[in-house]
């Protein structure tokens, strides 16, 4: 555990890099979410809605 408590914050590198990781984390779940919601949320007719 001190090992990666070192890795991530012991340098700028490692502290960059668990940013991009977790905002790229972020980034899926949200676009993930929002197509689901556009999914359940879609007309079964495949009409567009106005």
């Amino acid at each position: 555990m001190a090992f990666w408590l070192d890795l991530m914050f012991g340098s700028d590198v490692g502290f960059m890099s668990m940013m991009v990781i977790i905002a790229t984390a972020l980034l899926i779940s949200f676009y993930a979410g929002y197509f689901i919601y556009k999914v359940m949320k879609a007309d079964p007719n495949g009409e567009a809605s106005k």
